[in-house]
């Protein structure tokens, strides 16, 4: 099969858990409105990408390159992003939902989630170094063997690790949400 380069175009309303996105290379394509369910994106390419109120649903990306890739308003449930192309990961989120997902020992220096949802999210041997969570629910979010360091926690809600497992030095916290943290030692606070 050839492989397509497409640059430039907008994919609006598609099916693609009907029609398969032909394998090759996207740049500067916008995606709005698609269904992606269940899909294969396997050993395709986007490039400087933006994907807008689409169902992503436990899509498969093995080596998929996401470079300079905007999810936004998107739906993105049980997503293994450990298994894409790790020297091109290059991502942000706004809005999304990324519940059941994996970043299973994932490069995210600087990485920016902005009001988005985690529950169940795997962060195992994660390097967030300076990673934002903006205004982000990480309800039953998993933390283990991560790098937190200097990460901005300020304006999420729900979140608990343990601080004995995870490098959390510089990390930001709100004063509100910090006691989440010392649930492990059932102490009471008063």
């Amino acid at each position: 099969m050839k492989e397509v380069f497409i640059d430039n175009k907008t994919f609006s309303g598609t099916d693609f858990s009907k029609v398969n996105l032909g394998k090759g290379e996207y740049d500067s394509c916008s995606f709005v409105n698609c269904n992606f369910s269940d899909s294969h994106l396997s050993n395709i390419l986007f490039i400087d990408c933006e994907f807008v109120d689409c169902n992503l649903s436990l899509v498969k990306l093995k080596n998929s390159v996401l470079n300079n890739v905007q999810f936004m308003d998107c739906k993105i449930l049980g997503v293994d992003f450990s298994i894409c192309n790790p020297f091109t990961f290059h991502v942000s989120f706004k809005n999304t939902t990324l519940n059941l997902s994996s970043f299973y020992q994932m490069k995210l220096k600087g990485i920016r989630f902005e009001k988005c949802s985690f529950e169940k999210t795997e962060f195992i041997e994660t390097n967030l170094t300076s990673a934002v969570f903006e205004n982000c629910d990480l309800k039953n979010a998993i933390f283990e063997n991560s790098i937190l360091e200097k990460a901005d926690f300020s304006t999420a809600i729900n979140y608990f690790f343990d601080l004995e497992s995870n490098k959390v030095a510089k990390a930001k916290f709100s004063k509100e949400n910090v006691i989440n943290l010392l649930k492990k030692y059932n102490i009471e606070i008063v």
